[in-house]
This record gives structure tokens, C-alpha cells and sequence, in this order.
């Protein structure tokens, strides 16, 4: 039986590859024989990801782009297919969370949630769709969170404009799923609960109150561990997710379910 998880002769996407889980999907992409687009607006930090991404034998390009602004999207996806010649997977990953509630927010914190997490997955599709359309091949990952669909009353965890812009995520994943499936084009979403990444890093890991709650009420005792997201995102980048279409899946160790 063919492996339908192998990823040769592919090339994948991904945004906000500078962080710590896009540059983890990103060596996932590699190690399953894929070679690598990243982007990101810290350059610098790219070229380290490019760099174990070459050591694993796969072809890698670091292109600074900034997925709230067009015209940077546009080159960027350009560069991209100059240097490979087609794009197979996208993977959405740029986020931000902006804390606070709607009593405090600014409109610029309740823009900046939506202008990365929900207009950067509008502009990077934007420009990729033709290329899978036109091949009649493509798989879209998006990355929301488990905050779509679930809240938090703790102030330390309260973040509106976080919870509201993933929600949008899994709507806009679902259109573009009906819309584009007949061209070959899947998309879907993943939903992370807490993983620890730059975002999380600050505030809830070093909230040793914060943690205990976190792990007493989640089914799996823990947050999620480094790479507990890779399976995930390479079934849905993958020919094993053919059928899947406009789907949600959590990975949250069933903090969900409670």
C-alpha cells in the first residue's frame, strides 16, 4: 500500500514560519519529503528554519512577507512560484492574540486580531487558489484554535478579539471548502488548544496558577507537547485527507469535551 501521508515532489507554504509551531510544520512538511516555502515578516529567524530544513535534504526559500498587507502577499506567492513552479499546500498559520475584553479594547487591537488571523488567510488564498485551480490539485490548512469555539472567564485568558477572528477562520474555511472542492482544492481548519509558543510563553506558562487549572480541567492532564500538531496538519496536507472537506479538528487534548 502506497503511503498516502508522503509528501515528495510536493511544495508547501507556510505562514508565520517563524514561529515555533510553523517552524515545526514546516520541518514536518520536510521530513515527509516536501520541499518548503517560508513566510514571515522576521526574516532572520527564517533563514535558521531554512537551514535544518536543507539539512534534512529538501529544498527550502525564506521570503519576508507581512500577511496583512496585500501587495507583500502577492510578491511573496509570486516569489514562491518563480522559485518552485506550483504551490501544492498552504498552511494559514500567521496568528496573533491581542488580550483584553470588549469593555477595554481599542479599535486597533480589535482590528490588528482580525487584519492577521482572519485577512491573512483572505490574501495568502487569494493568491495560491489560481495556481492549485489551474493544476486541478490543493490542500489549504488553516490554523484557528480551540478559543473559536470554546471561552475562558479567567482575565488572564480573556481575549474577545481572539476568540471572535478564529471563529471567522472556521467560517471562511467552510465557504472556501464548498466553493473551490471542485477544482480538487480541499481546506480545512485546525483547532490548537495551549501549546507553548512566543504568544503563550509570557503570560500562561510562567501563571503557575494558570497551569494547575489548565491541567486539572483538561482530560489529558497537560498542554499540548512540541509536534502533537504535526499528524494533524500532514493528514489534512496530505492525499490520506482526499474526502475531508471544510472540516474543524481540535487538538486539545479534549479540554473541549469538559
Amino acid at each position: 500500500m502506497s503511503n498516502m501521508f508522503d509528501l515528495a515532489g510536493k511544495v508547501a507554504v507556510v505562514t508565520g514560519a517563524s514561529s515555533r509551531l510553523g517552524a515545526d510544520a514546516a520541518l514536518a512538511y520536510a521530513e515527509a519529503g516536501a520541499d518548503v516555502a517560508l513566510l514571515a515578516r522576521r526574516i532572520e529567524k527564517l533563514e535558521s528554519v531554512k537551514a535544518e530544513i536543507e539539512k534534512a535534504g529538501r529544498r527550502a526559500i525564506a521570503v519576508q512577507c507581512d500577511v496583512t498587507n496585500e501587495e507583500s502577499v502577492k510578491n511573496a506567492i509570486q516569489t514562491v512560484l518563480n522559485t518552485f513552479g506550483k504551490i501544492d499546500i498552504l498552511l494559514n498559520n500567521a496568528g496573533i492574540a491581542v488580550r483584553g475584553g470588549v469593555h477595554e479594547l481599542t479599535e486597533e487591537d480589535w482590528n490588528k486580531a482580525f487584519d492577521t488571523n482572519v485577512k491573512g488567510i483572505f490574501f495568502a488564498s487569494k493568491y495560491v487558489i489560481p495556481n492549485m485551480k489551474e493544476r486541478g490539485y490543493g490542500k489549504i490548512v488553516n490554523v484557528a484554535s480551540v478559543n473559536a469555539i470554546v471561552a475562558d472567564k479567567s482575565d488572564l485568558f480573556i481575549r474577545h478579539s481572539y476568540n471572535s477572528s478564529k471563529s471567522a477562520v472556521i467560517g471562511l474555511t467552510k465557504g472556501m471548502a464548498a466553493s473551490y472542492a471542485q477544482y480538487g482544492i480541499t481546506v480545512n481548519a485546525i483547532g490548537p488548544g495551549l501549546f507553548e509558543t512566543e504568544m503563550t510563553a509570557e503570560k500562561l506558562f510562567k501563571s503557575e496558577e494558570f497551569l494547575n487549572y489548565y491541567c486539572y480541567m483538561n482530560p489529558a492532564g497537560r498542554p499540548g507537547r512540541k509536534g502533537e500538531l504535526n499528524g494533524t496538519i500532514l493528514y489534512l496536507s496530505s492525499d490520506a485527507s482526499s474526502y475531508v472537506q471544510g472540516q474543524f479538528i481540535v487538538v486539545d487534548g479534549g479540554g473541549s469535551i469538559v
